[in-house]
């Protein structure tokens, strides 16, 4: 038979760990229901940018990844968007 231990706990620090526990788990659902593919127009507010031209130069320069399911179709993919961004930040002074 396995040895099991019994771990006590106040009732004040259950409620703010079950509190903890909640908002974690809502962040992480929250995350994962972000759409990975996204349309230019989502893209373009990721970016910071207002230009129709600049969003296909990074496309063109593959420094984002699409997809173009159709002629008239591209959406882009959220993640190379925010990987973009990362690679493209720069640490405070």
């Amino acid at each position: 038979m396995e040895k099991k231990n019994i771990i006590m706990i106040e009732e004040g620090d259950l409620e703010v760990l079950a509190e903890q526990i909640a908002q974690r788990l809502l962040a992480n659902k929250k995350e994962g229901n972000k759409e990975r593919w996204i349309t230019a127009d989502e893209a373009m507010r990721l970016l910071g940018i207002k230009s129709t031209t600049t969003l296909q130069k990074y496309r063109d320069e593959g420094l984002i990844r699409f997809s173009q399911p159709s002629k008239r179709i591209i959406q882009y993919d959220r993640f190379s968007i925010d990987e973009f961004l990362e690679k493209n930040a720069k640490e405070p002074f």
